[in-house]
């Protein structure tokens, strides 16, 4: 008969979702301080760990308020990502002729370079918000477009026909078969198309901007000032941890029943 094995209070602390991500960065800090300190590395060329949380403390009030257009541009790009990207998805895993015409097109456009083409669009709408959303939107929307589509493909045929013999019409058939089977690699999908909304949010910043995280770190560069830069790539890695957290956590509102859900229980034989 297979019982629970009980766990002590230091055993459930090391087992939280948080302690192992949080001791991990711990031991990058401290192996980045101490290849500074057996190497010599100069200042000018990786700052100590130190010097950025001294950053971090003294100019906080800055970095957090550069870092609303780069979430606000981000946010944007990610919801257009998605609303543009999954019925795309559904156009294409539903029409083998869309398929055809739109899915190579979509796959060629991922070899163009976004920060090639990201001074075109300040040439077009200017030095405004509108070119860091659509840059956060270009690098967020392939994600979207192939997982759905994956997701669409890989419902079983004999599930849809089921439904079908039911008299269910197409949309009743979607809603209840085609969109729950997809929802998990759906997700899948904007969860990385959050991560690099926030990249391409950054590259729009860096080809035309006064403002944003992007912004910050151009300026550090052109003055050399490391510590400032490597805080503004802190508050650029919480932004996406962030942002990644909450669609993780729409994920296991939405479809709390996919395996990819399920609390591990550890069974002792």
């Amino acid at each position: 008969m297979a019982e629970l094995k009980p766990q002590g209070a230091v055993s459930k602390m090391l087992n939280a979702a948080w302690i192992r991500p949080f001791l991990f960065l711990v031991f990058i800090v401290v192996a980045w301080d101490l290849a500074i300190r057996l190497f010599k590395i100069p200042a000018y060329q990786i700052p100590s760990p130190l010097d950025v949380v001294a950053v971090l403390r003294t100019d906080w009030p800055e970095l957090l308020r550069q870092s609303w257009p780069t979430t606000y541009a981000t946010v944007c790009g990610f919801a257009l990502s998605a609303l543009f990207g999954i019925p795309v998805a559904m156009l294409i895993a539903g029409s083998k002729t869309v398929e055809s015409y739109v899915y190579p097109l979509l796959v060629f456009s991922q070899s163009v370079p976004k920060i090639a083409i990201a001074p075109l669009f300040v040439v077009w709408f200017g030095f405004g918000i509108i070119p860091k959303v659509i840059s956060a939107f270009l690098l967020g929307f392939f994600p979207v477009v192939v997982s759905a589509v994956q997701g669409f493909k890989s419902v079983d045929p004999d599930m849809v026909d089921l439904a079908r013999a039911m008299q269910g019409n197409r949309f009743q058939v979607f809603c209840a078969v085609n969109l729950p089977h997809a929802l998990p690699a759906i997700f899948s999908g904007l969860k990385v198309s959050v991560t690099l909304a926030v990249v391409g949010a950054v590259v729009g910043e860096f080809v035309g901007s006064n403002s944003g995280i992007g912004y910050v770190m151009q300026r550090s560069i052109g003055t050399f000032d490391l510590p400032t830069m490597f805080a503004a790539l802190v508050i650029l890695a919480l932004l996406g941890v962030i942002l990644f957290w909450i669609v993780d956590r729409i994920e296991k509102l939405v479809i709390p029943w996919h395996v990819s859900q399920r609390e591990d229980v550890i069974f002792a034989s």
